[in-house]
């Protein structure tokens, strides 16, 4: 086995880096939770109406929503891809590039 890459990514970062990034500009319009189901809807996440509103809500009491750094296919298989968390290693806090 050869191991190209090797990163550390504290587990608050292994969100999705689309729908975090755009959950971060939401709070700019002043969102209810109908504002952040719709959003997580148009991304087609995979949760029904009970959980995304649950979601909505713990969103709405947070005060910061860490940044993901991971990239989230949801076409028919949910795959993870890690080109974005291994260029960011180093450069952005809490990612360390190892090797």
């Amino acid at each position: 086995m050869n191991i190209v890459h090797a990163v550390f990514v504290r587990k608050e970062q292994t969100a999705d880096y689309q729908t975090t990034t755009g959950l971060q500009k939401i709070p700019a319009n002043n969102p209810n939770a109908d504002d952040l189901v719709a959003f997580m809807r148009d991304r087609f996440l995979p949760v029904d109406d009970v959980e995304a509103y649950a979601i909505a809500e713990e969103l709405l009491m947070s005060k910061k929503l860490t940044e993901g750094y991971l990239t989230i296919s949801n076409a028919l298989q949910w795959r993870l891809q890690y080109s974005r968390a291994i260029t960011v290693a180093g450069t952005v806090d809490d990612t360390v590039r190892i090797r």
